[in-house]
This record gives C-alpha cells, sequence and structure tokens, in this order.
C-alpha cells in the first residue's frame, strides 16, 4: 500500500500575504468551499488573532466545512492560540498551528530572545494548545536556516508535549533541493520521538524552487505534508504550488509512491476563483493552469498529438479541469447544457437562483459574443459569485467618444446604494475617461496602484478581464470586472473595488 500525501492549503492565509490579495470573509468562504471541493486535506483558514476580520473568517468556514481538517495559525502565546481555539469551536476536525522563530538571526533580531527562552515558550504554548486541541502543528519559523542541534532540542520538547505534525519551513526561500532533502530527514533520524508526528514541509518561491524542494522533502526526507497554495499565490515570489506539487505525485507515482486524495477535476475551476478573487492574473505558461498549459504551437508537437496524445502530453487536460472541446455553448444553448457545463468543469454554486442568475448572464454575453468558451463561463460565474451580495454601486451603462486628435470623453450610469446616477468627464484615454467620472461623482480619494487587463480566451472575440487595485487609508482591495468591451469590464472593475473600499470589514494582515 502506498503511503498518504497530505495536502495542506494555506491560500486563505499565506496566499493571502501577497500584497493586495487580501480577502473578504464571503470570499474566503467561497475559496473554502472550492477547496473542500478539490477535497483538500487541511484547510489553513487563516490567522485568527491578526484581526476580527480574520477571526470571524475563521469562524464562517469551520462552520461551513465538513470534509476538510479546518486550521488557524497563531503565535506561541496563549492570547493567539486561545483566540484560534475560539474560532474554530464549530469546526468538524479542528487543528491549531503555533509557530516561534528558531533561527539565530530571527532570535536575536525579531524575538530579542535567548535560544532557551525559545525552547521554553515552545515548550509551553504546545502544551497549552493541546489542551483545547487535539491535533497542534508546531512550525520552528526559518527552520531551515536554524542550528541543528538546537532545532532538535526544540522539535523533540514539542512532540513530547503533544504536537502531532512537525511542519519545517524554509520561510526565506533559501533552500536548494537535495539539501533540503537531507535536511528534513536528518531531523527525523535525530530525533528520538520522531515517529510520533507527521512530517511537513513549508517552502517559498524566492529562487524558484518551492515545489522542488516540497518533494524532495518528501522523497528524501519522509515528509508526508507538503504546505501549498491554489497558483502558487503567496508574499514575494510565492510559495510551493498545489497544482504542481499534486500533479508531479500523482503523474510520476512510480517515483513517489504515494497516493493523494485530492480530486484532480476541480483544480482549474479552484486556479480560476483565486486569481479571479485576488486580481493575480495565472501566467499563460504557468504549469497544469496557464492558458498554454497543454497547447502545441510546433508542428511536429502537433502531429505527435494528434497522433498519439503520449507523445507530448504527460497529463491529460480534462484530468484537472480543462475541457478537451473548447468551444462549448452558444446562444442557441438551454439551462440544462449550461447546468452540465458547470458541472462538468467543477463549479458548484450555491442555490438555484444563482444558478438561474448566471445562465440569464449567459445568454446576455451569448448574444454579443458567438462562441462560449469555459475561460468565458469561468468569469461569468466567478462574476456572478462576487456580485450576489450586496453592493452599494453597481454598473448600469456607459457611452465613450474616443477619436484622434480629440480629448476622449465617457459618460457612465452606475447605482449608489440602488438609486441611478449619472457622470460624465474627459481623460487621457477611454478608460481614463470612464474610471474618472466614477470619481468625479463618488469621490473616494483612493490611490490606484494597479490596472491591468487580460483577455480571456484567444480571439479579437474575447472577453476583456480588468483588475483594478485601490489603496485608501492604508487599505489595499482588489476589483475585476469582465465584459466583450474592455472600456465596460474597467467601469466594472474600478465599481467593484469602490464596493470593497465601502466594506467595513477589518482587513489587517498576518504577521509571521
Amino acid at each position: 500500500m502506498a503511503d498518504k500525501l497530505i495536502i495542506f492549503d494555506t491560500t486563505l492565509r499565506d496566499g493571502e500575504q501577497s500584497p493586495g490579495a487580501s480577502m473578504t470573509k464571503d470570499e474566503k468562504l467561497r475559496i473554502a468551499r472550492q477547496l473542500e471541493r478539490l477535497k483538500v486535506d487541511v484547510i489553513e483558514a487563516g490567522f485568527a488573532a491578526s484581526s476580527n476580520g480574520d477571526f470571524e473568517a475563521v469562524q464562517a468556514i469551520a462552520h461551513a466545512i465538513r470534509e476538510s481538517v479546518i486550521c488557524s495559525l497563531s503565535r506561541a502565546n496563549d492570547r493567539d492560540i486561545s483566540r484560534a481555539a475560539e474560532a474554530l469551536k464549530g469546526a468538524q476536525r479542528a487543528r491549531i498551528h503555533t509557530f516561534i522563530a528558531t533561527s539565530p538571526l530571527h532570535m536575536e533580531k525579531k524575538l530579542r530572545m535567548t535560544p532557551d527562552q525559545v525552547l521554553e515558550q515552545s515548550r509551553q504554548s504546545v502544551r497549552f494548545a493541546r489542551n483545547l486541541c487535539d491535533d497542534i502543528e508546531f512550525s520552528p519559523e526559518d527552520g531551515y536556516r536554524s542550528d541543528m542541534d538546537f532545532l532538535c532540542r526544540v522539535l523533540e520538547t514539542v512532540i513530547t508535549e503533544g504536537a502531532t505534525t512537525i511542519n519545517v519551513p524554509d520561510t526565506v526561500g533559501y533552500a536548494v533541493p537535495e539539501l533540503y532533502g537531507d535536511f528534513i530527514r536528518t531531523l527525523r533520524e535525530r530525533i528520538p520521538n520522531s515517529d510520533k508526528a507527521v512530517w511537513s514541509v513549508h517552502c517559498h518561491n524566492d529562487l524558484g524552487m518551492a515545489v522542488a524542494n516540497s518533494l524532495a522533502g518528501v522523497k528524501i526526507g519522509g515528509a508526508r505534508q507538503v504546505e501549498c497554495t491554489i497558483n502558487g499565490l503567496g508574499e514575494r515570489a510565492g510559495n510551493c504550488s498545489l497544482e504542481e506539487v499534486v500533479m508531479a505525485v500523482k503523474t510520476r507515482r512510480d517515483y513517489f509512491g504515494l497516493d493523494v486524495g485530492i480530486d484532480t477535476r476541480h483544480i482549474v475551476a479552484a486556479s480560476r476563483m483565486v486569481s479571479q478573487t485576488t486580481g493575480f492574473v495565472v501566467q499563460p505558461n504557468k504549469a497544469v493552469v496557464g492558458a498554454n498549459a497543454f497547447a502545441h504551437a510546433s508542428g511536429i508537437h502537433q502531429d505527435g498529438v494528434l497522433k498519439a496524445r503520449d507523445t507530448y502530453e504527460i497529463m491529460r487536460a480534462e484530468d484537472v479541469g480543462w475541457s478537451a472541446n473548447k468551444i462549448v455553448l452558444g446562444k442557441l444553448s438551454g439551462r440544462n447544457a449550461f447546468k452540465q457545463r458547470l458541472q462538468e468543469l467543477g463549479v458548484a454554486l450555491d442555490s438555484e437562483a444563482d444558478v438561474n442568475s448566471a445562465f440569464a448572464k449567459f445568454k446576455e454575453l451569448a448574444d454579443r459574443k458567438s462562441e462560449i468558451f469555459d475561460e468565458d463561463i469561468l468569469a461569468l460565474v466567478s462574476d456572478e459569485s462576487v456580485t450576489h451580495d450586496k453592493e452599494q454601486y453597481a454598473f448600469v451603462s456607459l457611452s465613450q467618444h474616443s477619436e484622434t486628435g480629440e480629448r476622449p470623453h465617457a459618460a457612465i450610469v452606475f447605482t449608489v446604494d440602488g438609486k441611478e446616477v449619472s457622470s460624465e468627464s474627459d481623460g487621457n484615454g477611454p478608460v481614463d475617461a470612464s474610471l474618472k467620472a466614477i470619481e468625479s461623482h463618488v469621490k473616494s480619494g483612493a490611490e490606484m496602484v494597479l490596472y491591468s487587463v487580460n483577455a480571456i480566451s484567444g480571439s479579437t472575440e474575447s472577453q476583456g478581464e480588468v483588475t483594478v487595485r485601490l489603496q485608501n487609508s492604508g487599505r489595499v482591495v482588489n476589483g475585476v470586472g469582465a465584459d466583450p468591451d474592455i472600456i465596460v469590464a474597467s467601469a466594472k472593475a474600478y465599481l467593484s473595488a469602490l464596493n470593497k473600499l465601502q466594506s467595513k470589514a477589518d482587513r489587517v494582515a498576518a504577521q509571521g
């Protein structure tokens, strides 16, 4: 029998620490439900002690998710641990994940603590957490750059106190695969009670080796849990990518000899949802989930694939949620065909009302666009899930005029708390004029820190997906809009971002 590799997803905690990637409680809950459909073993829902918003998000996810273990991060102190336990009360299965830095640099410069003080705090925190929860994970922050002898003492101690999972982070992405794998193996060989805990790896991608390091920790080191995020989302250069590590283990089962419980057919839908929610566009050549991941431009490659797929494809596109038939629906397609396509794409809407609303938007799009691609449907459904909640601002209509040698002008109609208002403005271009028209009425005072346009599919008929990132009073939010008219998509994205700025949810980034 092959061993089971536990997939620990930290998109909602470590992934959210990407600048501009913070999510509302409802957005986190939607992604958590998608992760449950993906059959992720452990979902790290947030850092409950970091803010009221994160506490409420962890609490909501703990009540809603039944199949996955729900985890909250906490620093190694009683207040954080108590807050995590409180947020996790409604969970079917709960885990407290506590951490403290153990590298000489972090202990001296950040914690200003001696090694003996860190050892004692590790002991006390795990003991305290174990009285509140049966499932305790302990992480020595910056573990890979820690002194081996000291790290062995700390980890032996916390296992004795009841830690059930030991996670060894490469916090700054310094490791290389063979050395990191050897490091994990040495820890397991030197610590007398290492067999009493599951060993886990958590690697950052600063040198582009997060997935390779994680897999080395599994193969060489004997780790049986990998901490990762959808699309490799995370601060700096990101984290180990869930879709890459899962498909590596499944595709090369002959080498790894491990089973994973992930339902890979939901990977693309999860990737799409995370990208659309955070505004972090997936690069076309991204492994597994990039638009070009299964595309073949070379004539030799195309000929080989047509004769036998496995000449150049080591995975099947449909196994991760891509459709083999890209053009799927049109204006004559009915509701049942649309609903069936959603199921094939791994998308589950919350209610029949949501399906009806999404179908109405699909028919509207089909009247404007002759060919509807999977990417169009995923964008439409993602937009539906984001705009389903009550909004202060909503798009109604837009007209704009742009001509060489003349200053562009835009007039827009949108609703404010359900009441229609109109506004107009000139600008440097039609997008600039449209957004200035909105701002001239709203007067949010927000600074735009990102504007990006991404074509959802490959033709001039493609929908444009626009991401707008706004910053105001230290708060950063993303708005995303999709439409065949990129000017309209831009206005929708700007209004979406304004709605998030108006939200009173507390969005303080986790520390750690």
